[in-house]
């Protein structure tokens, strides 16, 4: 019995009260076992409690469970930015950690106009960002998450993402209008001179697991260093190994000049961060930021374990492998199942889209989700239309359990279609 004290406000995709978790699993108090392909939302990248994490946690625990960042610096932290460093996309040294997703989009965006002088930020359309006021200003996935809390901060401006299947283009064509368009915002909209960032997700998350075009990011990077304004990248849910990278932007060796970082980096220990380029620090007033929690001493360690873990067992080149078996089979179900109108996505961040007649179907891709927990597995939905299932397990994931999934995933398929 779910307590009612519980905020209805959380949404919830089953009812299953978890007991424990253990790599790719959830088991309940009644001994039943879950097939989890949704990582928390793409969290627990090195699996549910993973030991090396857990022990860091625990050893951790036992010297300081907490020392204000304002205050005391403390060995968790250090270890941290000691192991993040030499995974870092070239030129990125200087790091801020804070405890949520939408904290270090926020982070980035007060460094962004703090370091240009400069008060708007262009996102691009079907973005998540977060859902703090201003980070919902920049949400454009879904009205959800900012109906009945508008008026929301200005200075926010919207430009088309290169979304080649929903389009119907061609991957050229798609890349070439989106830059056009983005070019178009900074005449008709922000000004370059009053820009401070454009911040892209490199793998749309939210908005459909969407791949941009070779050579679209390449190109926004261009266009930030023409006027001055700085590129955020937003790696809060494909960062951390999960497109078979260590972050998304070293697909096309882009780097920006401030990446945003959460989900995968604690293991489901609460803790965010952007990376930027030292040069811009002096920019960035001593006090004009911060946060109680900020650089968390128990999740600094977990972090610092979770890519020592990210390292050693050479998570990015399984999610690369894993994510090739599950392309390769979705590729097969899209030519038996029309419905399955694209197959996208990089290592183990990939999109099966549902569509009838050509339209995206919301009904397939619910009713799918709904037998998929039939058998067990746990999957999520995404997307505008809602008519998207995403495939974000965790990346510790075995070949065995990878083909497991795929089989949950065709049986539950041939039951809808």
């Amino acid at each position: 019995m779910i307590n009612n004290a519980i905020s209805s406000v959380w949404t919830h995709s089953t009812d299953i009260v978890v007991d424990r978790g253990e790599g790719c699993w959830f088991y309940d108090k009644d001994g039943n076992k879950y097939l989890d392909f949704t990582s928390g939302i793409g969290v627990t990248n090195t699996g549910h409690c993973h030991p090396k994490v857990v022990e860091a946690i625990k050893a951790q625990s036992e010297k300081l469970l907490f020392g204000q960042f304002n205050i005391v610096y403390h060995q968790p932290v250090i270890d941290l930015v000691n192991e993040l460093s030499p995974v870092m996309p070239e030129g990125l040294d200087t790091f801020f950690f804070t405890c949520s997703g939408a904290e270090a989009v926020e982070s980035a965006v007060k460094l962004a106009k703090h370091a240009t002088g400069r008060p708007n930020v262009i996102v691009f359309n079907g973005s998540f960002h977060g859902r703090t006021h201003l980070t919902m200003a920049m949400t454009t996935s879904k009205t959800g998450y900012r109906e009945g809390y508008q008026p929301l901060p200005g200075g926010i401006f919207v430009s088309p993402y290169p979304y080649a299947y929903y389009y119907g283009w061609d991957e050229e064509t798609t890349k070439e209008f989106a830059l056009k368009e983005l070019k178009r915002t900074l005449l008709g909209q922000s000004k370059p001179d009053e820009t401070a960032a454009i911040i892209i997700e490199p793998l749309l998350g939210e908005g459909g697991y969407v791949v941009p075009p070779a050579g679209f990011l390449q190109a926004v990077r261009d266009l930030c260093d023409e006027y001055g304004i700085m590129m955020i990248a937003d790696e809060v849910q494909s960062g951390f190994c999960r497109t078979g990278k260590f972050f998304c932007v070293q697909h096309e060796n882009i780097v920006p000049d401030i990446m945003t970082m959460a989900k995968g980096l604690g293991s489901g220990i609460p803790i965010s961060g952007i990376a930027y380029k030292r040069k811009f620090q002096e920019n960035w007033r001593a006090g004009s930021h911060g946060g109680t929690y900020s650089a968390n001493t128990m999740a600094c360690a977990a972090a610092a374990a979770t890519v020592r873990v990210m390292k050693e067992e050479k998570l990015a080149d399984n999610a690369a492998a894993r994510g090739s078996q599950l392309m390769s089979a979705l590729k097969e179900l899209q030519e038996k199942y029309p419905a399955i109108g694209d197959v996208r996505g990089r290592g183990c961040m990939v999109a099966t889209e549902f569509v009838s007649d050509g339209k995206p179907d919301a009904t397939i891709a619910k009713a799918v989700i709904n037998e998929c927990l039939k058998e067990n597995m746990l999957m999520l939905g995404c997307g505008t239309f809602n008519n998207i299932i995403r495939w974000i397990p965790p990346l510790i994931i075995s070949e065995d359990e990878m083909a497991d999934g795929i089989n949950r995933f065709t049986k539950s398929l041939k039951k809808v279609l």
